[in-house]
């Protein structure tokens, strides 16, 4: 099971860190993911940190902004979030492969646990 928390609504500018509490898994065996998902739109990966959180990867879009982290002794990732924009608007979820993050780890489908959802609005 994954449970995100940490969501909310800013201002342009602010910052939030997300959590992803993870249980029922051995967690340091995978990598995490998180994702979003504004109205309308498919749903975009954001970023990876693999089972070791030496690699992480992340979208252009967020990239200098967002910063990816894992402590596996409380089986949690966070992701925080810098200089925050309306565009970032959207459903934020935290996911689970196995082991690595992959080459694909931008697209759902390598994911095998997914949790339910954190809003986060930027709004004026």
């Amino acid at each position: 099971q994954l449970v995100e928390s940490g969501g909310g609504l800013v201002q342009p500018g602010d910052s939030l860190r997300l959590s992803c509490a993870a249980s029922g898994f051995t967690f340091d065996y995978y990598a995490i993911g998180w994702f979003r998902q504004a109205p309308g739109k498919e749903r975009e990966g954001v970023s990876c940190i693999n089972r070791r959180h030496i690699i992480t990867n992340y979208a252009d879009s967020v990239k200098g902004r967002f910063t990816i982290s894992r402590d596996n002794a409380k089986n949690t990732v966070y992701l925080q979030m810098n200089s925050l924009k309306p565009e970032d608007t959207a459903v934020y979820y935290c996911a689970a492969q196995r082991s690595y993050c992959s080459p694909m780890w931008s697209s759902a489908n390598v994911y095998a646990y997914w949790g339910q959802g954190t809003q986060v609005t930027v709004s004026a």
